[in-house]
C-alpha cells in the first residue's frame, strides 16, 4: 500500500485512510513524498536543504501518528526526488493500491484535485483512491472509521468489460463487510424525453437492462457469496446518480478506460465528474 502525502492538512486523512486499508489487507504501508529539484539556474536562490528537512519532518511525523494509532501496522517512509507524477508512479508500481488526497471543497465546483493527482489518475494502471477532506483550511482531521454497515457503490457499464472493476469492488466489500450497490444508469434520446416516453422506455427497456446487469454480476456473486449485492438500473445521468449515491457510501468505485488519445491518456466524462464531486472516497480502476 502506497500513500502520497505532501504535508498539507489533507495528508492526515490520506495517511489514516491508507492505514486502515493496509490493516484490512494485511500489508505494510509506505508513506511517500515526491519533490522536484529546482532548475539549476534557480538552485542557488532556493534553500533545497531546508525543503528536504521539512519533507523528512512531515513524513516522520505522519509515520509516528499512524504507528501510534495502529501499533501493529508496519509503516515505512520514502522521500523521492524527481517529477512527482513520474516518481510516484514508480513508487506505486509494486503496490496493490495508491492513495492520494483531494484539496477540499471549492463551492459549486466540487472538490479540487491537484495536477499531480489528476495525472496519476489519468496515467497509472494501479487502482487509485482519492480521499476527501471537508475543509482544507481546518486542522488535520482523521477520516471516519471504515463502517462495515455502509454501501460500496460500483459504477457498472453493461456495454464494456468491467471485470477488473468488479474484482476490485467485490474484494473491497468483502474485506469491509459492505454491501455492493452495482449501479448502471441509462438514458433515451433527448428528442423523446417527455414524461410518457420515460415511462414507456422504463417499461419496455428497463427489464432487459436489469437482466443484463444481473448476468454480468453473476460470476462475482458466486465468487463472493458472503457479499450482499443490490442492483440498480435507473434512468438518468450516470455521473449525477453516482455522485448522489456517494452521499451515503463508504466508497465509490469507478472505471477508467485504458486507451491513449492523440494528446495522451485521459479519463471519461463520468469519471471526471465523479472524482471532482463525490463526497465519499473514490477508487478509480483502470480497465480495457
Amino acid at each position: 500500500m502506497t500513500a502520497g502525502i505532501d504535508g498539507s492538512p489533507e495528508s492526515g486523512a490520506v495517511a489514516e485512510w491508507a492505514a486502515q486499508e493496509s490493516m484490512l489487507r494485511g500489508v505494510p504501508l509506505h508513506l511517500v513524498h515526491a519533490y522536484e529539484e529546482p532548475h539549476p539556474a534557480a538552485a542557488e536562490a532556493v534553500d533545497t536543504s531546508a525543503a528536504h528537512r521539512r519533507a523528512e519532518g512531515f513524513l516522520a511525523e505522519a509515520a509516528r501518528t499512524v504507528r501510534r494509532e495502529h501499533p501493529s501496522l508496519q509503516v515505512g517512509t520514502r522521500l523521492l526526488s524527481g517529477r512527482p507524477a513520474t516518481v510516484l508512479t514508480e513508487a506505486a508500481a509494486g503496490a496493490d493500491l495508491l492513495v492520494l488526497g483531494s484539496r477540499g471543497p471549492s463551492g459549486t465546483m466540487g472538490f479540487l484535485l491537484g495536477s499531480v493527482a489528476m495525472e496519476m489518475v489519468r496515467s497509472t494502471e494501479r487502482p487509485v483512491v482519492l480521499v476527501r477532506v471537508a475543509d482544507q483550511q481546518a486542522a488535520p482531521e482523521r477520516s471516519a472509521p471504515i463502517a462495515p454497515s455502509r454501501d460500496l457503490i460500483v459504477g457498472v457499464d453493461i456495454h464494456h468489460d468491467c471485470g477488473s472493476l468488479l474484482d476490485f469492488g467485490f474484494a473491497e466489500a468483502a474485506r469491509r463487510g459492505d454491501r455492493v450497490v452495482a449501479l448502471h444508469a441509462w438514458s433515451i434520446p433527448p428528442v423523446v424525453r417527455d414524461a410518457g416516453a420515460l415511462v414507456a422506455a422504463h417499461r419496455e427497456m428497463g427489464p432487459d437492462i436489469a437482466r443484463q446487469l444481473t448476468r454480468i454480476l453473476a460470476p462475482w456473486r458466486e465468487k463472493f457469496p458472503s457479499v450482499d449485492v443490490a442492483e440498480r438500473t435507473p434512468i438518468g445521468s450516470p455521473a449525477h446518480l453516482l455522485v448522489g449515491a456517494a452521499d451515503r457510501a463508504d466508497l465509490v468505485v469507478i472505471g477508467r478506460r485504458v486507451h491513449t488519445a492523440v494528446h495522451g491518456s485521459h479519463i471519461g466524462l463520468v469519471a471526471h465528474a465523479v472524482i471532482h464531486r463525490s463526497a465519499a472516497p473514490v477508487a478509480i480502476v483502470a480497465h480495457p
